[in-house]
């Protein structure tokens, strides 16, 4: 009528195993999150601080209400963006949230560029 002692003692004789069981679903959780969610975040907000830091005078950019505009001046934490013929808006650079066009970055010599260019052509 009565269970024997050992019996009780071999129905929770799993120990360690049983515990992974357990947690091996929340580790396959964390992990999915980290590389489909997480991961991706952090790199578009490196990507993103990257552009921030080289914005340059006409770049396009996307502001955090949507508007959309020329960059016409930078200084340290604002920058001016021409969003019409015109109109001038000071933007905190953090509230940028996209840099939709980049310009060309200006070449040292305009002279040295064209002999560059003749050169090849005679080759």
């Amino acid at each position: 009528m009565f269970s024997s002692p050992a019996y009780a003692q071999a129905a929770f004789g799993g120990g360690n195993y049983d515990m992974f069981v357990q947690i091996a679903p929340f580790v396959l959780i964390f992990v999915v999150f980290y590389f489909l969610l997480i991961r991706p975040q952090q790199t578009r907000a490196k990507q993103l601080k990257n552009q921030l830091a080289n914005l340059r005078k006409g770049d396009t950019v996307v502001t955090g209400g949507g508007i959309m505009g020329k960059v016409v001046k930078t200084e340290e934490n604002i920058v001016f963006v021409e969003i019409a013929d015109n109109v001038r808006v000071r933007v905190v650079r953090q509230t940028i949230t996209d840099v939709v066009g980049k310009t060309e970055p200006v070449k040292a010599d305009a002279a040295d560029g064209k002999a560059a260019a003749g050169e090849a052509k005679k080759d």
